[in-house]
């Protein structure tokens, strides 16, 4: 394999270039090997929420999710950045009354919904978002899930020292990625969890290995719950949901914040992770789609068009 270039994404206004959007991409094979590249496979990346269904690996693996009935819609949201919408919301509190637990347990903070329908409907009648909002509130159910079925304690659990992260959650992700996160310090992800930098072509190797599993697995019960759910992955008119109801060969998708996206194709036994330099959401999302086409995984795109908020066409997204 020979590496390239960082992919570009440029952003057009008119007949002008308006940005221009540098990506690294790496795609491994199930054995690990590199496949193919563009710019720096090997960088140091945070992999923010495109980890949650790696992080969600001990839900199934400690029997948790078995010990407390969660079916595809509760896999699902823990894999998820939902936005908030009210089917979301609704789901998470139904979850957090399995575990006789209330929208106080969550430690992820609020905000309001990512969805702007939803939004502007609280607004209007004069509801504030509460935690059961965060886009991140699905994983942290998790969390307390694998927690209540342990007889762990409740408090603390975002700190890095804590059992759920030392015995849990961090081992599966160096397990995953395939590195050694010993003596690291973590940053603070938007949630409040410990977030590890891992190399961009460890990322996509931990990826295919979700492809990979076995039936009946963990990973593949989580893979299976994202096809089944893809609502409750992300919602309405956002890019994760749309890619897993149309790209072919099993493929699941997972955006992360600061340009990080990452898919499985497991008839392909491939995984692939992209980090865009400047963090630009827009361009990763416009990356995983030409990627995915090269792959054969989706139709053949060169471009989105991009409108303004009257629905006038000013524009385009596009990989050149």
């Amino acid at each position: 394999m020979t590496a390239t270039g960082a992919l570009v994404v440029e952003i057009t206004r008119g007949d002008r270039v308006e940005s221009r959007h540098e990506v690294d991409v790496a795609v491994v094979d199930v054995e690990g090997r590199l496949v193919r590249a563009h710019g720096y496979a090997a960088r140091d990346v945070m992999p923010r929420s495109a980890a949650k269904p790696i992080q969600a690996l001990p839900l199934l693996g400690t029997g948790a999710a078995d010990a407390f009935g969660l079916g595809d819609v509760e896999l699902a949201l823990a894999c998820a950045s939902h936005n908030g919408e009210p089917r979301h919301v609704e789901a998470i509190l139904a979850w957090l009354g399995r575990l006789d637990l209330d929208v106080r347990s969550l430690a992820c903070g609020s905000h309001p919904p990512m969805h702007e329908p939803s939004a502007t409907a609280m607004v209007e009648a004069g509801a504030v978002p509460d935690q059961t909002h965060n886009n991140c509130s699905g994983k942290h159910v998790g969390f307390l899930t694998v927690l209540r079925h342990l007889d762990l304690p409740l408090h603390g659990y975002l700190d890095p020292t804590h059992p759920l992260q030392v015995d849990h959650v961090t081992p599966a992700l160096a397990e995953a990625c395939g590195v050694d996160l010993a003596g690291r310090v973590p940053g603070v992800d938007g949630c409040g969890i410990p977030v590890w930098s891992v190399p961009l072509d460890g990322l996509a190797r931990a990826w295919a290995g979700l492809g990979a599993a076995s039936q009946g697995a963990p990973a593949t019960r989580l893979l299976d719950a994202m096809r089944a759910e893809p609502f409750y992955v992300a919602g309405s008119s956002r890019t994760c949901t749309r890619l897993i109801r149309e790209a072919t060969g099993s493929t699941v998708c997972k955006t992360g914040a600061e340009g990080v996206f990452c898919a499985v194709l497991p008839d392909d036994r491939l995984g692939l992770a992209l980090k865009v330099r400047d963090g630009a959401r827009r361009a990763a999302d416009a990356a995983v789609v030409h990627l995915l086409a090269q792959l054969g995984r989706l139709p053949t795109s060169d471009h989105d068009l991009l409108f303004n908020r009257a629905g006038t066409e000013v524009g385009r997204v596009q990989v050149v």
